[in-house]
C-alpha cells in the first residue's frame, strides 16, 4: 500500500493561446489506506484527475507521487495500480475465473498463486459460485463485483475506481456501496473512488474532494464538507435537497449569501413567512417549498420535515426559524465561506 501526493497538478489540452486548461492546480495529500472520493458534477475534471494519477493522461504541470515515487513519466503498467471502470470491461468469451487471472498470466504468476488468489477475491465479493459461468450469465451486479475482483487479485499499493456504480440499478448500487466498505475494511488499500452521486460520496468516503471546473473546492471528511462548506458550490451541490442560499435575508451583513438546509429549519409561530407552493412526501420526511417575500426580495425556501409532522396546505402561511448555530454566510461576490461566528 501506498500514500497518493498531487502537487500543484495541471493539465491542459493543446497548447499556447489556444490552450484550454481544465485542472486548475490541484494539491492533496491522500494517506496510506485511505479511501477518498473526488465528487463534483459532469466536466468538473475529476475522471481527468484519475487518470492522470493511473498514467492514461500526461501531467500538463506538478507532480503526482505514489508512495515515495514521482510517477508522472511512469507508465500505468509501472504504477502498481488497478481500475475499476465504469462499463467492466470483461473478457465475453472467458469464464469469470479466466477474467480474473488473465492480468496474472500475462504476468506469469504461478498457477498455484493464481488460483489461491482468485479463490481469496471470490470469497470476499460472494462471487465463488460464478468462476465457471462467462459474463453474460451474470447480472450487472455480479459484473461488477468480477470487475472488482480482477483488481483486487493484482494487491496493487492503490485502487482506481472511475463511477464504477453508474450502470447500476439504485438498489444495486446500494448494495455494492456495502459490497465496496467492506473491501476497503479488509483489504486496506488506499483507493481513490471517482463519482457525480453526492450520496454515493457521503456514504463511501473517508475524506472527499469536491470539484468545480477543473478546481478543487473543498477536501475534507464528509462531515466537515456538509457541516461546514466551503463555497456556496459545495453547500447547494452537497445535500439533497440542497442548502438554502438566500441573496437577500434580513439582517445579514452586505454583500452576504445566507446559507441554512432545510432540516435545519422549525416550523414556528413566528419568523420567516412562506407561502407554500409544492409538499413533497418522501415516506418517512416531507419537503415543503414556499416562497418568501421580504422587502423586494422573491426567494424559494425549501424546510425538511417529519412525516409525522401535519402537512401545511399549498398556499398557506407557513412561518420557520433556522436554528441556533445552522446559519452559514457566504461572499456574495466571491461564494467563498464568511466565518463571522454565526
Amino acid at each position: 500500500m501506498a500514500s497518493i501526493t498531487l502537487t500543484n497538478i495541471i493539465k491542459r489540452y493543446g497548447a499556447g493561446k489556444s490552450a484550454n486548461q481544465v485542472i486548475h492546480g490541484v494539491n492533496a495529500e491522500i494517506a496510506d489506506g485511505e479511501f477518498v472520493v473526488i465528487v463534483g458534477p459532469s466536466g468538473c475534471g475529476k475522471s481527468t484527475l484519475l487518470r492522470m494519477v493511473a498514467g492514461l493522461e500526461e501531467v500538463s504541470g506538478g507532480e503526482i507521487a505514489i508512495g515515495n515515487r514521482v510517477v508522472n513519466d511512469l507508465e500505468p503498467s509501472e504504477r502498481d495500480i488497478a481500475m475499476v471502470f465504469q462499463n467492466y470491461a470483461l473478457y465475453p468469451h472467458m469464464t469469470v475465473f479466466d477474467n480474473m487471472a488473465y492480468g496474472l498470466k500475462i504476468a506469469k504468476v504461478p498457477k498455484d498463486e493464481i488460483r489461491a488468489r482468485v479463490d481469496k477475491a471470490a470469497k470476499i465479493l460472494e462471487i465463488g459460485p460464478f468462476l465457471n459461468r462467462k459474463p453474460r450469465e451474470l447480472s450487472g451486479g455480479q459484473r461488477q463485483r468480477v470487475a472488482m475482483g480482477r483488481a483486487i487479485v493484482r494487491q496493487p499499493q492503490v485502487f482506481l475506481f472511475d463511477e464504477p456504480l453508474s450502470n447500476l440499478d439504485a438498489k444495486l448500487r446500494a448494495q455494492t456501496r456495502l459490497e465496496i466498505q467492506k473491501l476497503h475494511r479488509e483489504l486496506g488499500i488506499t483507493s481513490l473512488f471517482v463519482t457525480h452521486d453526492q450520496v454515493e460520496a457521503m456514504t463511501l468516503a473517508q475524506r472527499m474532494m469536491v470539484m468545480n471546473a477543473g478546481v478543487m473546492e473543498q477536501f475534507g471528511t464528509p462531515e466537515e464538507v456538509y457541516n461546514r462548506p466551503a463555497s456556496t458550490f459545495v453547500a447547494a451541490f452537497m445535500g439533497s435537497p440542497p442548502m438554502n442560499l438566500l441573496k437577500s435575508a434580513p439582517d445579514a451583513p452586505p454583500d452576504t449569501i445566507v446559507g441554512v438546509r432545510p432540516e435545519h429549519l422549525d416550523i414556528t409561530p413566528s419568523g420567516w413567512a412562506l407561502t407554500v407552493e409544492a409538499v413533497e412526501m418522501l415516506g418517512a420526511e416531507r419537503l415543503t417549498y414556499g416562497r418568501w417575500l421580504h422587502g423586494q426580495a422573491d426567494e424559494l425556501v425549501i424546510v425538511r420535515t417529519e412525516e409525522a409532522c401535519a402537512a401545511p396546505e399549498l398556499g398557506q402561511t407557513l412561518c420557520v426559524t433556522p436554528r441556533p448555530g445552522k446559519i452559514h454566510h457566504f461572499d456574495a461576490a466571491t461564494g467563498k465561506r464568511k466565518d463571522l461566528g454565526a
